[in-house]
């Protein structure tokens, strides 16, 4: 089994340092993937209302054999849910789907600016926290000027901020911003996704450097960066290789080297003007 570290949130909480998407992974065959991935060593189960795999994840961590205290289970509130009622409605469905008499960690799925309620959701969130309902709570997909907002406005800094973040979109300034407020990124598709990337001749150089693949050396330059990635597969050993990372390093020009393969955002998932109900 892999071994993957954990670092502390700002709220003293553990965290992987490398955590399963669940997105698609639907049905019995979803349901034998994430116990799979658990088996292998993952202990952090990333889902969503708007997923609508929840029920899947839940019966996964039961059917793994597991203790609960050792899996992190995130899940999101969807748009359509944004408010302060409406966001504690959302987590008590979400637990209900899950099973679970607490989320670890809960977080806004996307900011939905035109609406303009994410600061009522994220009162509505730190309610939820101080009863017991979710462990640690924070967003995905918000810029700099957003969490600041939220931190004005309530005086609680989110524990995450889960943003689009691959070698094409290093996210160089918003992981320093995250940096300088204690809140850990998470990356989704952190693998660029229905890209090229994986075929860039510098990935494949520093493989054979490493003996290591082109997705190892993007999943650790993930880590290195100080960012969880969440790589989905439904394949046993695809998830043994994602998770497979820990045992080799990066030197800081090769990280660099990297990041050079910026380009910018791959699908259109602007946080200003892309919403998701």
């Amino acid at each position: 089994m892999i071994s993957i570290p954990t670092v502390n949130l700002n709220d003293d909480t553990w965290f992987p340092e490398l955590g399963l998407g669940t997105y698609d992974l639907r049905g019995e065959d979803g349901i034998e993937a994430m116990v799979a991935a658990i088996a292998s060593g993952y202990r952090l189960l990333d889902t969503a209302v708007n997923y609508e795999n929840e029920r899947e994840v839940g019966e996964a961590l039961r059917r793994s054999g597991v203790p609960r205290g050792e899996i992190v289970v995130t899940s999101k509130i969807p748009g359509r849910h944004h408010g302060r009622e409406q966001a504690i409605d959302s987590i008590k469905g979400s637990l209900d789907m899950l099973g679970l008499e607490r989320i670890d960690l809960h977080l806004i799925h996307w900011p939905n600016p035109s609406v303009g309620r994410y600061v009522d959701t994220w009162r509505g969130m730190i309610e939820a926290r101080d009863q017991g309902l979710v462990r640690s709570i924070g967003v995905s997909n918000f810029t700099e000027r957003m969490l600041t907002e939220l931190i004005e406005e309530t005086g609680v800094t989110p524990a995450v901020n889960q943003v689009e973040l691959h070698p094409y979109f290093p996210q160089a300034g918003l992981r320093a911003f995250h940096a300088q407020l204690g809140i850990r990124t998470e990356s989704w598709s952190p693998l660029a996704k229905r890209s090229e990337l994986l075929t860039e001749q510098i990935l494949h150089e520093l493989a054979a450097v490493h003996d290591a693949t082109p997705t190892q050396i993007v999943l650790r330059w993930h880590t290195q960066l100080g960012s969880t990635p969440i790589p989905k597969s439904s394949d046993p050993d695809r998830q043994r290789e994602n998770a497979d990372v820990f045992g080799f390093t990066l030197t800081d020009e090769q990280l660099d080297a990297i990041s050079e393969l910026q380009r910018g955002r791959l699908w259109g998932g602007d946080p200003l003007t892309h919403e998701e109900m």
